[in-house]
């Protein structure tokens, strides 16, 4: 048996050396595992597919009737989707997690994941809650997150992590998974975006909830995150600044890569 290994190369120096480094070594005639060849390329999550869900859609203000249709998100049936918050100054989310779901898929893509987005401008309406659970289960996705921003009172602050709680028929093979995936994606999100943890819901950045259709309809391992509260003033200067959003896009690529690394 040949023993195949990869030398000078490890995870982080992938990413900051893009894979210049590293030679794989072994006897004539044999070929290096796949995942092996793809890390000395500096393609770490080659193989690994991953969802990105941006929270709502430009036009779904437009669309009432649409929007508020009821569909499956779980026992109970809830709202397609709603049109998003936005700051005082009219920023609305739908356009800050388009940004950040762009900038977060292109960061996964040059480390060699498949990336997937639910919805493929900032420009349409929906897709509903279920059908966006559907395209990570479709994709047998590794993992899958859908990325928000609140709007809670203005005095109150901070990022929150959602898990999806047990919900009997639904959720239980993904309940596990999910958390993992939630704690790997809200240490990275601390450490990288400078957000604090939420100061008026959640515990230390996590909350579980089982209410949420994107959650409940989903067959894979999958987390909400609230990136910050659009009615705070704090909050809203950093979700206007392309530098920050970078940073934010940064720090849930971490999260991600670091869970489906494992």
């Amino acid at each position: 048996m040949v023993t195949w290994r990869v030398l000078g190369v490890g995870t982080a120096a992938l990413a900051v050396a893009g894979g210049a480094a590293g030679v794989a070594v072994g006897s004539a005639g044999d070929a290096p595992p796949a995942r092996a060849v793809a890390a000395a390329a500096g393609k770490p999550l080659a193989g690994k597919v991953i969802v990105i869900d941006p929270g709502h859609n430009g036009l779904n203000y437009k669309h009432p009737k649409t929007i508020n249709k009821l569909v499956p998100a779980g026992p109970k049936k809830k709202a397609c989707d709603t049109t998003g918050t936005a700051t005082a100054s009219g920023y609305t989310e739908h356009a800050y997690t388009w940004d950040v779901a762009n900038r977060t898929a292109k960061l996964l893509r040059a480390q060699g994941a498949t990336v997937k987005l639910t919805r493929p401008n900032d420009k349409g309406v929906g897709p509903c809650v279920n059908q966006r659970a559907a395209i990570g289960n479709k994709a047998r996705a590794d993992a899958a997150i859908s990325i928000h921003a609140d709007g809670a009172p203005a005095s109150k602050r901070g990022f929150h992590v959602i898990l999806p709680g047990y919900v009997k028929g639904y959720t239980g093979p993904i309940v596990a998974p999910s958390k993992r995936l939630g704690y790997d994606v809200r240490n990275a999100f601390k450490k990288g975006s400078g957000q604090p943890y939420a100061n008026y819901v959640a515990k230390n950045g996590i909350d579980v909830r089982t209410d949420l259709g994107g959650l409940n309809m989903s067959t894979v391992p999958k987390v909400f995150i609230e990136c910050g509260n659009m009615r705070n003033a704090t909050d809203a200067k950093r979700m206007k600044s392309a530098a920050w959003r970078q940073k934010a896009a940064a720090a849930l690529a971490a999260g991600l890569a670091a869970y489906v690394e494992r």
